[in-house]
């Protein structure tokens, strides 16, 4: 039953109400800064039978929206493979390479069912602190093999029958250095999952199953439609894109993302085969998070397009498993993110040659990852994980945004005061970075210093990007400031060997770490400037003399 106009967007907001509620649910019951503050999880709706997303909130992660049906479709196929499936049960897994992303993400996916049949999925996915491996928080820049990274638990039942299996819940205890924090993190899931069926289930309630599957069809439908239109504006023809990663942590070589995007009437191709081969470090990513990636690039650019899995219909993949973007296991993917980035990137080249007026230059492109982690006074255990924010590049219509983050996602930076609070640090500088930006007409946004301070002894780690290679910039912008860390030791400040990534480093109680983050690049001309814009930027201290 197709839904008229006027019920079909009712339905659409009730729907991505629910998603929005089950955020909110996890957001503020999480016990991990990076789910609570910097709101790194995704809830949603799934088809049945292919496990296509249907809906998504508003405040998850757009990477989730591709790799969560790849997820979902992991449980259909044990579930078609056992033969068996009851109201109630949870499956609880963090599979990198089928189901997307890395170890730390964990994802909860439940059937909701209607007179006896099964309607439907709803889904939880969230970033918990610390998964055991060899580096606390998971972000192990010389991880030769995910056994380095974590542990890897496959889809299993943490509830049959509404009970909770006590013997896994004491498994992902004894794998981690904060067991308390992944267990508020997991009731957190719980409950939006327990939220999102009543709501659901009232919903269906009231409008029945047949108006609400055909809501279902309806979105995925004018999402593809969309999508199709959005590309039939583009001419016809191939246009390649490529950029670098620093290197993988092992091997200080860079790696290349290179991309063949061709327009064919309302279809698109991305292959990526000229990319690097599969990396001997924590950067190669699986095919699932390559796709995930390419749907956060296509939804800024065509930003008309709904958030579900119709608008890939238009869209074929090639990635081939020997690159570095279609990795299998064992191979370790830490650090996908920074790989995904300079994914998102190589896609708004390619679409700016295909469309000038969509170039934009390259934002600062690196989560920087950061771990810190030791013992309190009292000896408890803790682990602080946090990404940070830099420059986005400069556009067509404007100057890039300062300190703004990746657009990877819509995670926040935490804040300050919040991981001051929770762990034994002390920022003792939190400021823009000045002269980061790259020159332009519009210049690109400045990227950060960050300055911490621990105030006891710590073990600390990074696995970042754009130390070697910096942002750049387009149509005669000039690039940004690259990627800099450095830690303090009795001699003196240090930097990495591999420039962007390093373990293994002990600071003691009033020592500091600082990371300078990149710009974004610069757009058009620098000499086209407008005079009292570059005045501005000398006056506030963004370009010094």
């Amino acid at each position: 039953m197709t839904p008229d106009p006027v019920t079909l967007a009712i339905l659409k907001g009730r729907l991505e109400g629910i998603a929005d509620e089950m955020d909110a649910t996890l957001f503020r019951s999480a016990f991990n800064p990076i789910i609570a503050e910097a709101k790194d999880a995704c809830h949603g709706l799934y088809h049945a039978t292919t496990g296509e997303t249907l809906v998504q909130g508003t405040s998850g992660l757009p990477i989730f929206v591709g790799a969560m049906a790849f997820a979902v479709k992991m449980v259909i196929d044990k579930v078609a493979r056992d033969g068996d499936l009851r109201p109630g049960d949870t499956f609880l897994f963090n599979d990198p390479y089928d189901a997307g992303t890395h170890l730390n993400d964990f994802r909860l996916v439940r059937p909701v069912f209607r007179q006896g049949a099964l309607f439907c999925w709803i889904a939880s996915v969230g970033h918990w602190l610390d998964v055991g491996g060899n580096v606390p928080g998971g972000y192990n820049p010389k991880a030769v093999e995910s056994f380095q990274e974590g542990f890897r638990l496959p889809p299993v039942r943490l509830i049959r029958d509404g009970v909770i299996n006590q013997d896994i819940v004491d498994i992902l205890a004894a794998n981690s250095r904060v067991p308390a924090s992944n267990w508020g993190d997991l009731n957190g899931q719980l409950n939006a999952l327990d939220l999102g069926e009543r709501r659901l289930n009232a919903l269906i309630d009231e409008h029945g199953e047949a108006l609400v599957e055909g809501a279902f069809t309806a979105f995925s439908a004018r999402a593809e439609a969309l999508m199709r239109a959005a590309i039939a504006g583009l001419p016809d023809g191939t246009y390649a894109f490529e950029d670098v990663l620093d290197n993988d942590g092992i091997t200080d070589e860079v790696l290349t993302i290179a991309l063949d995007l061709t327009i064919r009437g309302e279809e698109m191709v991305l292959d990526f085969s000229r990319s690097s081969p599969p990396a001997q470090g924590p950067v190669s990513i699986s095919r699932a998070t390559t796709i995930a990636g390419c749907y956060v690039a296509l939804k800024h650019v065509f930003t008309e397009v709904p958030a579900n899995a119709g608008c890939l219909r238009p869209i074929r993949f090639v990635v081939p498993d020997t690159t570095l973007l279609g990795a299998g296991a064992p191979r370790p993917v830490a650090g996908y993110t920074e790989t995904v980035l300079r994914l998102i990137g190589v896609i708004f080249g390619a679409l700016a040659k295909a469309d000038p007026a969509r170039a934009t230059a390259a934002p600062f492109g690196t989560i920087n990852a950061l771990s810190m982690a030791g013992h309190r006074a009292d000896g408890s255990r803790w682990v602080m994980f946090s990404f940070f924010g830099g420059g986005l590049g400069g556009n067509p219509e404007s100057d890039g945004l300062n300190h703004a983050n990746n657009p990877i996602s819509t995670a926040t930076i935490p804040p300050v005061e919040i991981l001051e609070a929770a762990y034994p640090v002390m920022f003792t500088q939190w400021a823009l970075r000045p002269d980061s930006a790259g020159a332009g007409q519009h210049r690109g946004g400045l990227g950060a210093v960050y300055e911490i301070e621990a105030l006891v002894p710590a073990s600390v780690s990074l696995l970042g990007e754009r130390g070697k290679v910096p942002p750049f910039g387009v149509g005669g912008g000039a690039p940004a400031a690259p990627n800099r860390f450095q830690w303090q030791t009795v001699d003196g400040m240090r930097s990495p060997p591999m420039v962007s990534k390093v373990t293994d480093i002990r600071i003691e109680a009033g020592q500091r770490v600082r990371l300078e983050t990149p710009g974004g690049g610069g757009w058009g001309d620098p000499g086209r400037r407008d005079a009292g814009a570059a005045s501005r930027d000398r006056r506030l201290g963004y370009v010094t003399e």
